[in-house]
């Protein structure tokens, strides 16, 4: 068991947490509202913003393909700080005290593993098969739900706690 326990901590750090926790949470909410923006939360959406739009004959398409360099850079970007999100949120959660345990390391480390997977998937997406949408998607929801919970559980615990 921690000796460390947000429930426990003086009100400057708690005050600090949870500025920083609803921070995260609004930037993670601004990167649904991207994807929305881009994709409209859909598999034809996902589909077309990394493969383009299909053309008809004279017809300039509305997406185009994403280039190797796009690629490239989408996925080093994203997966370098998605891995620093997850690291510091999980932090946090981790000196939480309302879930122990197995359900508790499987929680810190999920939004790493649906990292991974999402990024390879479009990658798979992109240049093998548009069926990896449903992978992209899946392991997407799970990453940003498992940030969410770890920061609402976290937030409950420094406001509501004793």
């Amino acid at each position: 068991m921690n000796k460390i326990q947000l429930r426990n901590l003086d009100t400057t750090a708690k005050t600090f947490l949870i500025f920083f926790l609803t921070t995260m949470l609004v930037g993670i909410f601004t990167g649904l509202g991207y994807i929305y923006y881009t994709t409209d939360m859909n598999t034809h959406g996902t589909i077309e913003h990394y493969n383009g739009s299909i053309v008809e004959k004279d017809e300039i398409p509305e997406e185009f393909p994403k280039p190797l360099e796009g690629m490239i850079l989408t996925t080093h970007a994203h997966v370098n700080s998605f891995a620093l999100i997850s690291f510091a949120i999980g932090f946090v959660f981790y000196f939480g005290s309302i879930i122990t345990g197995k359900l508790k390391m499987f929680i810190l480390i999920e939004p790493f593993i649906s990292t991974m997977i999402t990024f390879i998937s479009l990658w798979l997406l992109r240049y093998v098969n548009e069926s990896f949408v449903y992978i992209v998607m899946t392991s997407g929801i799970l990453m940003y739900s498992f940030w969410i919970i770890m920061i609402v559980l976290s937030i409950y615990e420094i406001l509501f706690k004793k």
